[in-house]
């Protein structure tokens, strides 16, 4: 029986669930650190499939290691027959978050292997996953522009490969390593919504497809992943061009009158500025130069200056990433499936390692509605 006098943590704010061994803010520095990495080093030249090893295995790949798990991945890479049949046959209507739930699912469904939770299974499934969602969220990009899928290329590295199967030309290394710092930063970040959503499951003993289900599932939201998407609604809202930020101002102040909540600022975490922030906007910077759209990054820093002037506010990670993505090309439903393409990384550890040291998670609740009553 729980006492009506227990505190309630509304959205298990500040409540510690578990361990964990994967990620951590450090208050001193203020860095997300991977393993023990700040997150802005990991992000200025390590390979994405590097950052991907050490969230599984706990320390960096060797050489040769690098070299087996890209080996590995880019063999498996292409879109099974049978899934393929499945996302023709889904409406051109739904969102891409929707076409990638399905697939994830439908990979478990057709994986004979699907109960092996062992941690072989696992990391085995963790790779294919890693591979084969660039494949599925490129496909959606090109259906959305009206373009028939690109195969994937063997020769090209993750990235690489990613914006290549997206846009059917050889990626500009400049856009590629912009997207490469994008991975890196939305790779992991502790118990967030979609992996405590990942982790609930698999404590269960469910399988390893019906956790990354659910997690994109939580990761859909607005007020998580779905909120890069919202930034550039917010962007195209105001209006890009000439302009951008004198109607920046106009349009912030209204909406701070009308109570509106502006999408890509704030973090339950980080009281002291998101520190993904900075990276992430260096390469925005350098997209904005390469595509000669000053306009975007005058919108940009007016809406963070007032934002930390008026509210006391700053931005979290998916301010800067949904424009950077916008001029790289993608369209905007696809935002938060390039988040999924990063944070599967993140997920799959948080499922190995839940299931290395399980119990089933279930809180209680404060019952507040009518005493027992007669029928």
């Amino acid at each position: 029986m729980v006492d009506m006098n227990t505190p309630i943590h509304k959205g298990l704010a500040g409540v510690i669930a578990d361990e964990t061994t994967i990620s951590k803010v450090n208050p001193e520095t203020n860095s997300l650190l991977y393993r023990g990495y700040p997150v802005q080093d990991l992000a200025r030249s390590t390979p994405f499939e590097a950052v991907a090893w050490l969230l599984w295995h706990g320390e960096l790949p060797t050489t040769e290691e690098l070299a087996g798990f890209v080996e590995r991945e880019r063999a498996l890479r292409d879109i099974p027959d049978a899934l393929e049949r499945i996302l023709s046959e889904l409406p051109p209507s739904a969102h891409p978050m929707d076409v990638l739930r399905t697939a994830v699912s439908a990979l478990g469904a057709s994986d004979p292997d699907v109960e092996d939770s062992s941690p072989e299974g696992l990391l085995r499934k963790a790779e294919a996953l890693f591979a084969i969602v660039p494949s599925i969220v490129a496909r959606t990009q090109r259906a959305l522009q009206g373009h028939p899928p690109v195969a994937p290329r063997a020769d090209l590295d993750y990235c690489e490969n990613f914006l290549w199967m997206s846009f059917g030309e050889e990626p500009d290394p400049l856009m590629v390593d912009a997207f490469r710092v994008s991975m890196v930063l939305y790779a992991e970040h502790s118990f967030n919504a979609s992996t405590f959503t990942a982790r609930v499951i698999t404590s269960t003993l469910s399988d390893f497809y019906s956790a990354i289900t659910g997690a994109i599932g939580a990761l859909k939201g607005p007020l998580h992943g779905g909120a890069n998407e919202a930034v550039m609604d917010t962007f195209q809202e105001i209006g890009l061009g000439e302009g951008s930020g004198q109607r920046a101002t106009q349009w912030l102040d209204k909406a701070l009158v009308s109570g509106t909540k502006i999408m890509g600022f704030g973090h339950r975490v980080y009281k002291n500025g998101d520190s993904r922030v900075p990276t992430m906007r260096e390469a925005l910077v350098k997209v904005v130069e390469h595509s000669k759209r000053p306009d975007i990054i005058e919108l940009y820093d007016v809406l963070e200056a007032s934002m930390r002037e008026k509210k006391n506010i700053m931005p979290n990670l998916d301010f800067p990433s949904g424009p950077c993505y916008h001029l790289m090309g993608f369209k905007t439903g696809v935002f938060t499936p390039l988040f999924v393409a990063a944070r599967v990384t993140g997920w799959s550890a948080h499922i190995m390692e839940q299931r290395a040291n399980n119990s089933l998670i279930r809180p209680l609740s404060l019952y507040t509605g009518p005493p027992q009553r007669a029928l």
